[in-house]
């Protein structure tokens, strides 16, 4: 669960998945494995190729939730799905994202739906 929007570009090591940005609050996290639930992308369209290189090397998220639609990091999600890796969801789920809190338990349907299980 990451409170600010994330470049993926400068903010992401894509070897590892951790979150390198100095500025960013959440760095020293992993997205790798991860539902990742921010409000929306940050930054630069370099973006979408440094999440479709953590995706191709199994270190990106395994879904990506947004507060807002963001192009750019649905681009990388595509690019990779096109070569084959396996499926990164990119999922709008507008103002939700605001109540979901690290731990909770994230289900994401094949048809796009999302459920949400608060942690204990």
């Amino acid at each position: 669960m990451l409170r600010e929007p994330l470049s993926f570009w400068g903010g992401v090591e894509p070897a590892t998945g951790l979150v390198i940005d100095t500025h960013h609050p959440s760095r020293g996290h992993l997205v790798a494995g991860k539902v990742l639930v921010l409000p929306h992308g940050r930054g630069s369209s370099s973006s979408s190729t440094v999440l479709a290189e953590c995706l191709s090397a199994g270190t990106g998220p395994l879904a990506i939730l947004l507060g807002e639609a963001d192009g750019i990091l649905l681009l990388g999600a595509l690019v990779v799905r096109e070569l084959g890796h396996p499926i990164c969801p990119v999922i709008v789920i507008g103002e939700a994202w605001q109540w979901m809190s690290d731990g909770d338990i994230v289900s994401v349907a094949p048809d796009g739906s999302v459920t949400v299980t608060p942690q204990s």
